[in-house]
């Protein structure tokens, strides 16, 4: 047995692991003596890429390039390539991920599986979007080639399919045109919740990417408090800018002990952060990493959290009404708990392909939590009832937590998914949401 974590350090699981060295190699999927789940870079929260006394195929070696158009942007490469690794190749050539999450070091197969969204959501919709075809490997030792027109319903169930329906081997994405790798970033300082939905209306009509971060530890008047920053692909005027050194980033060497992150360094830390901008308004010029990728230059942030590490609350609600929204952000000043980890953005109508995924119109926040035992627990209950009172949805690529009735009703097309189920995967999160040992429904 190996000890392959999930980002959040949470749940601690025992599996086996297998390398998967080629996107040809002959795999005998069937013959293993226990059910198997694609794991690539293990960026994933919860225990959506982990499989309790199973095995995981762990795909990081397949990270080679099959082949790039210059003309149209159109980059084929296998499933355990890093978006890290397509940046450093397509942005000296003039071209960017169409969809990026908060993290490069993701693959591709993985962003596929999770159908990772990113601060361009409203336009842009989600990673699966961009996606053309891939070829999926069944357990049987079919190989197929999935896309809008062929397998469609295949093409629809990995997308957001949390890697249960098969392995994916290589996929085709359609990246974006860039001048330079610089962003022409507004950031605005807002005191309260309703700050927020008025710029994200101003703002979403003349910018491709939005995103605020907020003060979780804020109440009353100040309830939502944040900064909101709006970002477009800088034009002519940034070429010749210095690129930034490249760098492996500032390693983070121990486990922080508990009493390291708590309401009052929080506190502290987020009313610091908020007074950063002494200007309500300001306008910048940067590099794309500090943009879209402030927490890698932390090597191992997540040891942060501490030895029992953390849990992110990932939901969207419906932002017609600012009620449910306004509840979890009351709930969680309430308890004292969070940490400086807290992002709030509208997300748009671009309707995903693929029929498991997380988004959808309306508001997501997405909050950290070092585990601080039942308290931490009991929250998540309380924030759980808000959200499904409000018709909202939780994350899977982030959750640890979600009750099985709560995940069928979030997401009732989960019966129909399961018939493209790959008999020979499962996983912890899909066990535990189907509330059965195997995976099968009851």
């Amino acid at each position: 047995m190996s000890v392959c974590e999930s980002w959040g350090r949470y749940p601690v699981v025992q599996q086996q692991t297998h390398p998967v060295n080629w996107r040809d190699e002959q795999l005998n999927i069937a013959g293993f003596d226990s059910s198997v789940l694609p794991y690539g870079l293990g960026r994933s929260y919860g225990d959506v890429c982990l499989n309790d006394g199973g095995r995981l195929l762990c795909t990081r070696r397949m990270n080679r390039f099959m082949s790039f158009d210059s003309e149209t942007g159109l980059l084929c490469c296998e499933s355990g390539v890093s978006l890290a690794e397509i940046l450093e190749f397509c942005v000296p050539r003039g071209w960017f991920l169409a969809v990026t999450p908060g993290t490069k070091h993701v693959t591709v197969g993985g962003a596929i599986a999770n159908d990772v969204h990113g601060k361009n959501h409203h336009v842009a919709g989600t990673f699966g979007s961009h996606v053309t075809r891939f070829e999926l490997l069944r357990s049987d030792g079919e190989r197929m080639v999935c896309s809008p027109e062929s397998k469609p319903l295949f093409f629809s169930a990995t997308i957001g399919g949390m890697g249960l329906t098969g392995l994916i081997t290589w996929a085709e994405i359609q990246l974006i045109p860039i001048k330079n790798p610089f962003f022409s970033v507004h950031t605005t300082k807002f005191g309260h919740l309703d700050e927020f939905f008025e710029l994200s209306e101003r703002f979403e009509q003349s910018h491709s990417y939005t995103v605020s971060w907020v003060d979780c530890l804020a109440r009353g008047k100040h309830l939502g408090r944040g900064l909101f920053m709006a970002g477009n692909h800088a034009g002519e005027e940034a070429a010749g800018r210095k690129v930034p050194n490249r760098s492996g980033g500032i390693p983070v060497p121990v486990d922080f002990p508990e009493f390291a992150l708590n309401g009052l360094t929080v506190r502290a830390f987020n009313t610091l952060y908020y007074n950063r901008q002494f200007r309500r308004e300001s306008d910048t010029t940067v590099h794309y990493n500090p943009f879209f990728y402030p927490l890698d230059a932390l090597q191992g942030w997540n040891r942060i959290y501490g030895k029992r590490g953390f849990l992110q609350y990932q939901c969207v609600v419906p932002h017609d009404d600012a009620a449910p929204i306004r509840g979890i952000l009351e709930r969680i000043a309430r308890s004292g708990q969070g940490s400086f980890l807290a992002v709030l953005k509208v997300m748009g109508k671009v309707k995903s392909p693929g029929q498991m995924s997380f988004p959808k119109p309306g508001v997501t926040l997405a909050l950290d939590f070092p585990i601080r035992g039942e308290s931490t627990f009991q929250l998540f209950r309380e924030l759980d009832d808000v959200v499904r009172g409000a018709g909202g949805r939780l994350y899977s690529a982030k959750d640890a937590c979600m009750s099985a009735a709560d995940y069928q009703a979030y997401y009732p097309q989960w019966e129909n998914f399961s018939r493209f189920i790959d008999p020979a995967f499962s996983s912890s999160f899909w066990r535990r949401v189907m509330g059965t040992v195997e995976g099968v429904p009851s």
